[in-house]
């Protein structure tokens, strides 16, 4: 899973998320909120949290959950968490490789002719950062 700092850079450069079952995501509310429940990770799950329309935009609705006292959140006060397999489908045909290297992984995307190498320990977590640039190349 990559870090609530990378899934807030990647959100803040523009990245759009549509929720779906097995989505994991933290909350980020006003800082009048505690630090607490922004560290907790939840999933999106047509049993306990559900994606709703409404007039003023989506919400995630907390379906009996009955330790807290929060029955929806708007998307924007959510951060996702994306996985590893969608984050490669983010990067979609600028995806060149991802390989194991002693004490990291390595993934190559091609930003404008170059190929360029993220590397970072967790996977998921060089797969975000190769994302990142990728969305701030087509900025």
């Amino acid at each position: 899973m990559i870090t609530r700092e990378l899934a807030l850079a990647l959100r803040d450069s523009g990245l759009v998320w549509h929720p779906e079952s097995g989505d994991r995501f933290q909350l980020d509310l006003p800082s009048n909120v505690e630090a607490e429940a922004e560290a907790d990770v939840f999933t999106v799950s047509d049993m306990t949290i559900d994606t709703l329309p409404t007039p003023t935009g989506a919400i995630l609705a907390f379906n009996g959950t009955t330790e807290w006292a929060l029955d929806s959140v708007a998307i924007a006060d959510a951060v996702w968490l994306p996985r590893e397999d969608q984050l490669r489908e983010l990067l979609r045909g600028a995806f060149r490789s991802l390989r194991r290297l002693d004490d990291a992984f390595e993934v190559v995307v091609d930003l404008g002719g170059e190929e360029r190498p993220f590397e970072h320990p967790d996977a998921a977590e060089a797969y975000g950062l190769a994302l990142l640039a990728l969305i701030g190349r087509s900025r």
